[in-house]
């Protein structure tokens, strides 16, 4: 009979796999691994294929038995390869041909360890270089000082050829207009000369991915590195990106005074379980759903410390944006139309509750409400705004989850009930 196991197996489904593949490269029988190591052949068949799990004292005695480190057997550095081909997969579902046999990769990865690297690796390089093609293709096309900078290349070249054509067609010329025509030449090539280099070194400070596109991208940024402090509003580099930080941390201010960060941090810890319901907490501080949302994610308290926050205006341009880890912000003043903070602006006052699932298959619960807000007084228009907060999701969710994606331009799903525009990327 088979010795008990211990009470805490080492829980790693990729044991039995290697187990399986040290056996085979040893040339011996199942029989013989597991007389050594005191089980029977049937368990052994089924610890190999990743049925049953294994102890520390049983894997000793396969070790020994195998002859090799037991830590060598227990090694969990195929997991972040599996991780890679899960996410691999995961971005490959939309394509045609045969589906990807998931239930297969942990052996795929232990059986055929360089090739799963290479895969992973090749996946990892294609994902680097399609976020490299939209931030380019994205800034080519829509970065203002871009834009205005080949505007006034265009405007001084205009000039060039208009001077150099009426010299050139006007042999009989008064000296007093040809030095002003000159001295227009002059201005203009000078203007060019300078509008190119500058445009030279902006162009160069494309391969730094660091540099800012936007004020708003500048104050996110700013934003990202840590809650500031008034004061450090002034290292911002642009005035505009310095109005709208200061702006930002005035409405954060109200916030903060209509709930403290004490009292929030003291609700969610005593909601136990119920933390993560952000209702659940609105109700237990008796303040609105919309002001929870934007604390919790503006604060980020115990198990909110992952937590993500996009709050727009009516408009759906985004006011504030901070980014949950592996939920991707596309640029500012663009969306997935699937997003539920614009469903929630579809139905003023009325939460949306949504687990959603990103292109490259990373879960996030999301709840989102809009507003209604008076600024102007009951004489003016109503003014919306919404707010979504983002969780990552478990892994362990089996529910159905909404797919959704950063913009339409840089979406990979070809068949999407919202799409306005075409990808400039192929399907996933």
């Amino acid at each position: 009979m088979p010795r008990s196991l211990p009470r805490h197996p080492v829980a790693r489904p990729l044991i039995g796999t290697r187990i399986r593949e040290r056996r085979l490269s040893l040339g011996r029988r199942q029989t013989e691994v597991a007389r050594r190591a005191e089980i029977s052949a049937a368990y052994l068949n089924l610890i190999e294929h990743n049925r049953r799990p294994v102890g520390e004292e049983l894997l000793s005695r396969l070790a020994e038995a195998l002859e090799i480190d037991a830590t060598e057997l227990a090694s969990d550095r195929e997991e972040a390869l599996v991780g890679a081909l899960r996410e691999a997969a995961a971005r490959a579902a939309d394509q045609p041909g045969a589906p990807v046999e998931l239930d297969q990769i942990a052996e795929f990865a232990a059986r055929f360890p360089g090739w799963a690297s290479a895969l992973a690796g090749a996946a990892r390089r294609a994902d680097a270089l399609e976020r490299r093609l939209i931030a380019l293709s994205d800034r080519m096309t829509r970065d203002p000082y871009l834009l205005a900078t080949l505007h006034e290349v265009q405007s001084a070249v205009t000039a060039l050829r208009s001077t150099a054509s009426i010299l050139a067609e006007t042999p009989e010329i008064e000296p007093e207009w040809r030095d002003r025509f000159h001295a227009n030449l002059d201005s203009d090539s000078q203007r060019l000369s300078r509008t190119a280099q500058s445009l030279v070194a902006y162009l160069d400070s494309f391969e730094d991915e660091a540099v800012p596109m936007s004020p708003q991208e500048e104050v996110e940024a700013w934003i990202a590195a840590g809650q500031p402090e008034p004061a450090d509003a002034a290292e911002l580099a642009s005035d505009a990106a310095r109005a709208m930080a200061q702006d930002l941390l005035a409405a954060q201010a109200r916030d903060r005074a209509a709930l403290p960060d004490a009292a929030l941090a003291a609700a969610v810890e005593e909601a136990g379980e119920a933390a993560g319901d952000p209702a659940l907490i609105a109700a237990r501080l008796g303040r609105p759903l919309e002001l929870v949302l934007r604390r919790l994610g503006m604060l980020r308290p115990g198990p909110w410390a992952q937590a993500g926050l996009v709050v727009c205006d009516g408009s759906g341009a985004t006011l504030f944006r901070l980014a949950a880890p592996g939920f991707e912000l596309p640029r500012p003043g663009e969306g997935c139309a699937l997003w539920p903070l614009f469903e929630a602006l579809a139905q003023p006052q009325l939460p949306v509750a949504r687990l959603i699932e990103t292109t490259n298959g990373n879960r996030f619960a999301a709840w989102a409400v809009a507003e209604r807000l008076l600024p102007m007084g009951f004489g003016g228009p109503a003014l919306s705004r919404a707010q979504m907060l983002l969780h990552p999701a478990p892994s362990r969710d089996g529910r159905p989850a909404l797919a959704v994606g950063p913009a339409c331009r840089i979406c990979p799903r070809p068949a999407c009930a919202a799409r306005h525009e075409p990808s400039i990327l192929g399907p996933v």
